[in-house]
């Protein structure tokens, strides 16, 4: 999915929360967490497709093999136990067999679902070291992306200058929690909102009115919560944007 003129914000979860029928009732878009931790099967995504209406929007996080290395306590959660001895074929973009596969795993649900995004959230370890950066830059040329738009979103200590240099090179878009950076591309936004460093705020009326503020862009905004409270927030700033 390009990005769109006009302002087109687009508001959902990181995660389901309520069930799939109430879910689309409420919200238009969600990003799904499975493939992060663990990819659903096929026949899954299938069901969530088909169950879901024509014009509903599924993003997805790509699987943790690419960005996270096995030290991480996400491997745990995702039940995914990683042979000491192999722990270095995976995390970091490294242009691995291991990491290739996930990748190849990722695109395949995301082609099923029609996914027109895919993020790549990184751990707050993974930083601008050159080593990183040759990963990334050798992973984004070997990967198919047709028809896809990919969102960066780096947790590590990285220079503004060098998140926008490396966006511009690999074509990806600068995802943020914008309360604490602002984004450095354009064209268009993805916002993660995460509620704190434990997830658990619940935005007040005045701070959904800075964020109506930031997501006023001349072109497309996912703007999706990853807090507690992502129901009743995500569905009080639906709201707002209706009633500026």
């Amino acid at each position: 999915m390009q990005a769109q003129p006009g302002n087109q914000v687009i508001v959902g979860c990181c995660g389901w929360r309520k069930s799939h029928a109430e879910y689309y009732r409420h919200f238009g878009l969600i990003e799904l967490q499975q493939t992060f931790y663990r990819p659903p099967q096929e026949k899954t995504a299938e069901r969530w497709r088909r169950e879901a209406p024509a014009e509903f929007i599924f993003t997805l996080k790509a699987w943790q093999l690419i960005t996270h290395e096995p030290y991480q306590p996400t491997y745990l959660r995702g039940k995914i136990d990683i042979p000491r001895a192999e722990w270095e074929q995976y995390g970091s973009f490294r242009p691995t067999r291991p990491v290739l596969a996930a990748w190849e795993r990722t695109l395949t649900l995301a082609r099923i679902l029609e996914s027109p995004v895919i993020v790549f959230q990184c751990p707050p370890q993974f930083g601008p070291t050159p080593f990183n950066i040759a990963n990334m830059r050798r992973f984004f040329s070997l990967i198919d992306r047709t028809g896809l738009v990919f969102a960066w979103e780096p947790r590590g200590n990285w220079p503004d200058e060098q998140v926008a240099e490396l966006c511009a090179e690999l074509n990806l878009v600068h995802c943020v929690d914008p309360f604490l950076r602002a984004t450095v591309t354009t064209g268009m936004d993805y916002f993660r909102v995460h509620g704190g460093p434990d997830y658990t705020h619940k935005f007040t009326d005045n701070e959904l009115e800075q964020l109506a503020g930031r997501v006023r862009q001349p072109y497309t905004v996912f703007c999706l919560f990853n807090n507690t409270e992502m129901w009743d927030d995500g569905l009080r700033f639906k709201n707002l944007l209706k009633n500026p």
